[in-house]
This record gives C-alpha cells, structure tokens and sequence, in this order.
C-alpha cells in the first residue's frame, strides 16, 4: 500500500522513515526538502507549558490535499508528504512535517515553503495554549497572511476575529 500523501494524528512521527519511504523507488528524486515544526515553550511574551490542536476530521485532510495538489500544480515536484499532529502536546513535541522531492533543489524549497505557508494560514486546524495566565486561543498572525501573500494568495485571516489558523472565533472551533 502507498504511503498517503497527507496524514492528521496524535502520535509522534520518524522524519527519517518517512522522507526514506518518500525517496524509495524514485531515482529522479535529486532534492528532498524538509521542514518540521516544533512546539516552543514561548509565544507572544508567554511561557508556554502545553498546546492541544484541533481540527475537523476529513475536512482537515481534504484541506491539506487540496494544497498539495496546487504545490504540484505551481512546482517541478515528484513527491509530498504532509504530516501534521493534533490533540496534546508540550514543548520539543514535533508538531508538522512537510517533505517533498524535486529533480532540483529549487523547485523543492519552494514546494516546502509553500506549503508550509498554506498550511499555517488556509489549514483548518485550532490551538490552544496552557500559559502561567491560563489557556488561550491562538489567533491567525499578520506575518502568516503575508508569507502566503508572497505566492499571490490572499488571506485576511488575522483581520478575522481569529482564534487559529484558518479563522475560528476566539473560542476555538464552532461544532
């Protein structure tokens, strides 16, 4: 069975085994980019004990489809993977992997780029944070639309009343 190109889960994930499982069988892969995000243990000024992350199921998934298939559109790309945790987590906790391959580094940094840019804004997923004032939503920055600005795609998710990435009200996701 393949490897999907685009996976939402609670537990933690091996970056090398999945760029190795990325990578095999293809040998006109000639770059591979990566990025892994991780928890800090601050933001805005705060410490930062632990985060949740909440997303829809299944639309969440079609979402990041849906920007994998125009980083392919937009970029020289042979392969993606997208993997990105909800639920707990605490500081050093990874939270996101985007790799993909490319012929050439070029097309493969700019594909890793992209799509990580698309997932901080257009991705419907919501976070939480513990801080010593308490729990709080994090609200869709500015620097985030800007970044997904740079590829000609316009999001006003910080002018939104934000409460995550993909605009959710300050209370989180609505049911």
């Amino acid at each position: 069975m393949a490897t999907p190109r685009v996976t939402v889960q609670t537990a933690d994930f091996d970056a090398s085994a999945e760029v190795a499982a990325l990578r095999r069988g293809d040998p006109g892969v000639g770059a591979v980019a990566v990025f892994i995000g991780t928890v800090r243990d601050r933001n805005d000024g705060s410490g930062v004990s632990a985060m949740e992350l909440e997303h829809y199921p299944g639309m969440t998934e079609h979402a990041i489809e849906a920007m994998v298939d125009e980083a392919f559109r937009r970029f020289d790309l042979r392969g993606a993977r997208v993997i990105h945790r909800v639920g707990p987590l605490v500081p050093e906790d990874q939270i996101v992997l985007v790799a993909v391959t490319s012929a050439h580094r070029g097309d493969a940094f700019r594909g890793c780029e992209f799509l990580m840019d698309y997932l901080k804004t257009q991705a419907p997923f919501w976070k939480k944070e513990r801080t010593p004032a308490g729990e709080r939503w994090v609200d869709a920055r500015a620097a985030d639309d800007a970044a997904l600005a740079r590829w000609g795609i316009r999001s006003d998710n910080a002018a939104a009343s934000g409460g995550g990435s993909a605009g959710a009200g300050a209370d989180g996701p609505s049911a």
